[in-house]
C-alpha cells in the first residue's frame, strides 16, 4: 500500500509546479499514505496491550453513520445541553462531526444518518430506564407524530443547521427513528445491507448511548466498525463520566478507533485507491 501511494505522490509531483506547491502536495499526500496505514494495518499507540486489528476504507463498501446529529444535544439551546455541552466543546464535536460528514461527500462515501424521535404516544410507555425516563421528562426529540413535521423546524428534534446541507442534499440516507439507543427498532441495518455497506464508520450522539449502542449492534450484525471518539461527546455528571466509560468500549469491541484528522485524511486518501 505504501508503494501505491508514493507512486501517486510522484505523479503528482511530476505535474505541479513551484516548490511552495510541490511541497505542499507532498505533505497533504504523504498524511493521506499514513492515515491509510494506520487505519489499514495498526498497532493503537496505548500501553493496554490489546489487539487493534484496524480498519481499511474500501470504496463502496464503507459508510459514515452519523447518530443523533440533532439540536437537543449539539446546540447550546439544546435540552441535553447543561450535561453534554462542556464534553462536546472540549472534544470539538460539533466541528469534528462537519469535518467527517465534508469529506465523507467529497468522495461520494454513502452517509446514513440514525435519528431519535419521540412522538405522543411514545410518553404512554409504562417503564423506562433512567436516561429514558430523564429525555421524556425534558422534552427531548419530541415531535407532533410519525407523520407531521409541524413544529419541527429549529426544534430540539431537528438537525443542527449547518449539518443541514449534508443530510438534505438527497444523497444522505435517514432511517426510521430509533427509540432507545441502539438500531434494533429502526430499518438502518437493512439500509445499510441494501446499499451492500460491509464497514461502518460511526460519529455522532452521545458516545456512551446512541453511539455505543449502534457499534455493539453493528458489530453483532457482521459489520466491521470504527469509531471516531472524539466526534462523539456524552454527559458528565457527578460520579459518572458518560465519554470515558464509551471510549472503553469503544477500544475494547470496535475493529479500530481513530481521532477524526486521522479519519477524514484517510476518507479522502479512498478516493485515491
Amino acid at each position: 500500500m505504501r508503494t501505491q501511494m508514493e507512486m501517486i505522490m510522484k505523479t503528482l509531483l511530476k505535474f505541479t509546479f513551484g516548490k511552495q506547491i510541490r511541497a505542499r502536495i507532498f505533505s497533504l499526500t504523504t498524511t493521506a499514505a499514513l492515515a491509510i496505514l494506520v487505519l489499514g494495518n495498526a498497532v493503537h499507540a496505548d500501553d493496554s496491550g490489546l489487539p487493534d486489528p484496524g480498519f481499511d476504507i474500501v470504496q463502496g463498501r464503507t459508510a459514515l453513520l452519523v447518530t443523533d446529529p440533532q439540536n437537543d444535544f449539539l446546540s447550546p439551546d439544546g435540552v441535553a445541553w447543561g450535561v453534554v455541552g462542556k464534553n462536546v466543546e472540549a472534544n470539538g464535536t460539533v466541528e469534528n462531526i462537519d469535518q467527517l460528514f465534508a469529506a465523507a461527500k467529497s468522495v461520494e462515501m454513502p452517509v446514513f444518518i440514525s435519528p431519535h424521535y419521540y412522538y405522543p404516544h411514545d410518553h404512554g410507555w409504562k417503564f423506562e430506564g433512567a436516561l429514558e425516563t430523564l429525555m421524556h421528562k425534558i422534552g427531548m426529540f419530541d415531535r407532533k407524530g410519525p407523520l407531521s413535521t409541524n413544529g419541527l423546524e429549529g426544534s430540539g428534534a431537528d438537525w443542527l443547521d449547518q449539518y443541514k446541507k449534508y443530510i438534505n442534499d438527497g444523497e444522505t440516507v435517514v432511517t426510521s427513528p430509533h427509540k432507545v439507543y441502539g438500531p434494533e427498532s429502526n430499518d438502518l441495518v437493512l439500509q445499510l445491507r441494501k446499499q451492500g455497506i460491509e464497514k461502518v464508520i460511526v460519529a455522532g450522539m452521545s458516545a456512551n448511548l446512541c453511539a455505543e449502542s449502534h457499534m455493539r449492534e453493528l458489530v453483532e450484525q457482521g459489520f466491521e466498525v470504527l469509531v471516531v471518539p472524539d466526534a462523539t461527546a456524552a454527559a458528565q455528571v457527578p460520579g459518572y463520566d458518560g465519554f470515558t466509560a464509551a471510549v472503553t468500549n469503544f477500544r475494547m469491541i470496535a475493529s479500530h478507533i481513530a481521532d477524526t484528522e486521522t479519519t477524514v485524511a484517510a476518507i479522502k486518501a479512498s478516493n485515491l485507491k
